[in-house]
């Protein structure tokens, strides 16, 4: 099938800048499995330290520059831009070249494939519809929830009307999408995981050193969006440890927070300017962290590191809300991760989030910016077992049904119909075998990582 493949272009903005990274990888993911229908090349900007071009895990990657000064091409990495941009107002600055950046690198390369897959309407998705090249364009989140005034509401109709298909990752980004262009043809595909990367197996017991205590874990980018703010106060309430992975603009504003709230408790916590080695943790592990109280800031992770983080924690939280801007979460692929771990999770009734969990069943849901709700929430998992159990297992096999191979032919089937490109699609029905039989739900069962004992 190799020599048939037809050439496809990938394009985005967030995307490992090496091996083992710290930056979401999940358009690396779905380039691996797509990788089966098509010969690939993602086109992503250009990063200090980062290689121009390279093959990374079997994928072609070329990074174009934006600025003629390229230690200055701070606006994507780490992190995302529009956090960036508030996290420091003159990288605005970099906007206007990394658009005419990426036209240029398109000018020179698009020539040499079939058509384009573009993630994120903006910078990507408007760009592209400059091209006389066929193209689909997925939409996250706040590319579409976000900037829907003056000219970046032309842009991204235009943009929108000019792709042969719009894919967004949730019902919630597909009506607003509709709010937009009302007759756009929209499939919602949203991103995987990788079941072989995540599961109960990589589980190691007291691996945060946290002793008799359970571990809530929260993993994502500490930006307004992801509110973080409101479990940080919700650990008040709860007798368990939380423990916060990732970085991002509103991370030093969160530990002071995290101070204060410890002070009520013990007047001598000492606030940290670096992290050192948590108390009682496995001296294997090494594990640092910034430890206020019952909140511990471990800092970004690599993808290897994330599959023991997870499965090593009890209850996985995501209390996101709608930002200022108006920006909601898309389909957070760090649920599928925890779920996958075998992780109960709690999670807020925000975006595209009320479409992966089912509350009661997969999940327990809170409202936006409800801290008792989160508070309430967890300690019910925590003294509930058979609760605790039921919202595990079914997390669980949820997760395993939204594999990236899953996704993979999702998407290749759409850009074969729509775009009218011979592929090579396998036969059966998409997902066909993923049905959970009564001797295989016992065998997941299994492998799930115990849960906690009630007290």
């Amino acid at each position: 099938m190799g020599a048939n493949k037809k050439k496809l272009l990938v394009t985005a903005s967030t995307f490992p800048r090496w091996e083992d990274d710290t930056e979401p990888r999940f358009v690396l993911d779905l380039c691996k499995a797509m990788s089966e229908y098509f010969d690939i090349t993602v086109l992503v900007p250009a990063c200090p330290g980062a290689k121009e071009k390279e093959l990374l895990e079997g994928i072609n990657v070329i990074r174009y520059h934006y600025f003629p000064i390229h230690s200055l091409e701070t606006l994507c990495y780490p992190g995302a831009i529009v956090p960036r941009i508030k996290q420091k107002k003159i990288r605005a600055l970099l906007v206007p070249f990394l658009f005419i950046g990426l036209w240029n690198a398109l000018r020179k390369n698009i020539n040499g494939y079939d058509f384009v897959h573009a993630h994120w309407l903006i910078p990507q998705g408007i760009v592209q519809s400059f091209f006389n090249k066929p193209y689909i364009v997925t939409g996250h989140g706040g590319d579409v929830c976000s900037l829907n005034k003056g000219i970046v509401r032309k842009l991204k109709i235009r943009c929108i009307k000019r792709a042969k298909k719009v894919t967004v990752v949730s019902e919630h980004l597909r009506q607003r999408i509709l709010e937009l262009v009302p007759d756009a043809d929209i499939n919602i595909i949203s991103m995987g995981v990788d079941t072989t990367a995540f599961g109960p197996q990589f589980r190691v017991e007291n691996y945060f050193g946290q002793g008799d205590k359970k571990a809530v874990l929260f993993v994502g980018r500490l930006a307004e969006i992801k509110g973080v703010e409101y479990l940080i106060e919700a650990m008040k309430y709860v007798d368990a440890n939380l423990y916060i992975v990732g970085d991002g603009p509103l991370r030093e504003e969160l530990e002071e927070q995290a101070y204060r709230q410890a002070l009520e408790k013990d007047s001598e916590t000492k606030y940290q300017t670096e992290p050192s080695l948590l108390k009682d943790t496995n001296n294997a592990n090494r594990l640092k962290g910034k430890e206020y109280g019952n909140v511990i800031f471990l800092g970004s992770k690599t993808h290897k590191e994330l599959k023991t983080i997870f499965a090593s924690a009890d209850i996985f939280v995501l209390p996101s809300i709608t930002d200022r801007g108006g920006a909601q979460e898309g389909m957070p692929t760090v649920l599928f991760e925890a779920m996958a771990s075998g992780l109960p999770i709690v999670a807020s009734k925000s975006g595209g989030i009320v479409q992966m969990i089912q509350d009661g069943e997969n999940g327990i849901l809170c409202e936006e910016k409800c801290v008792w709700q989160i508070a309430d929430n967890i300690s019910s998992l925590l003294n509930d077992k058979e609760l605790y159990k039921r919202i595990q297992a079914n997390g669980y096999i949820a997760a395993r049904k939204s594999s990236y191979q899953v996704r993979a032919k999702l998407f290749a089937k759409t850009i074969n119909e729509d775009m009218n490109i011979a592929l090579e699609i396998s036969k059966g029905t998409v997902g066909e075998g993923m049905n959970i039989s009564e001797e295989h739900e016992t065998s997941i069962n299994s492998h799930i990582a115990s849960p906690p004992e009630i007290q």
